[in-house]
């Protein structure tokens, strides 16, 4: 009998050292990209953020980035690595460099929780807090990539750098967009109304949302009861 040819679905194959405790901990590392897509694709389903849209379009279009910068370089990876493809740059420290850095512009200079519209607003210091704990977990992937041997120092560095870049400019093109008034004509699209699109995160925090409003539906029944007692 014929056996049909297999072959391996690679998206999270990682090879990594099963006697050493940091290797089999980078190899986790090494999972959080795909991480961050499933976050983004749960938040932008159950949020229905435009700001989140946003992010997500500017992290594809910082891989596709990446895949352009791989196959115009054509930097091999490391000889000790047996995986395929090209490592300059990397794809993983491009990916959460973009991450790291676009939420930290974000956080600390487009969100503007207000007490009006959070039930408790998250501080500044909070949110730099948030930032460099975001900016050290990418550190964290990136030298995840030198210690597996799938890139170099360099193809990681550049890699990092790129992702930055790319953070920056998109913050600055969303800015414009939002400025323009871009962002908020393409809400009032149908497409958008009908996918119940909107624009709240820049001024609510997102573990408020619909807080103040569940708040009050469950101070009422109360106040009800209390004036109940009261006659």
């Amino acid at each position: 009998m014929e056996i049909e040819p297999v072959a391996s679905f690679s998206l999270t194959h990682v090879h990594y050292n099963p006697n050493d405790r940091f290797s089999y901990l980078c190899a986790w590392l090494a999972l959080v990209p795909q991480g961050l897509c499933v976050v983004y694709a749960t938040l932008i389903w159950s949020a229905r953020e435009a700001e989140i849209i946003l992010m997500f379009t500017g992290q594809l279009a910082c891989e596709a980035f990446n895949w352009c910068l791989k196959r115009y370089i054509k930097e091999e990876r490391p000889k000790q690595m047996f995986g395929k493809g090209y490592g300059m740059p990397s794809s993983h420290a491009q990916f959460v460099g973009f991450f790291a850095i676009y939420l930290a512009l974000f956080l600390l200079v487009r969100h503007d929780p207000r007490p009006e519209t959070s039930h408790v607003p998250t501080t500044f210091l909070q949110r730099l807090l948030l930032s460099i704990v975001a900016f050290l977990c990418a550190v964290a992937v990136a030298v995840s990539r030198i210690y597996l041997s799938y890139h170099t120092p360099k193809q990681v560095l550049v890699g990092f750098v790129a992702g930055s870049v790319c953070a920056v400019a998109w913050f600055q093109v969303t800015s414009i967009l939002r400025a323009r008034g871009w962002v908020d004509w393409g809400l009032q699209q149908p497409i958008a109304r009908l996918a119940r699109l909107r624009d709240l995160v820049l001024t609510e925090d997102l573990q408020d949302a619909g807080w103040g409003r569940w708040e009050a539906r469950n101070r009422k029944p109360m106040q009800k009861s209390a004036k109940g007692k009261k006659q």
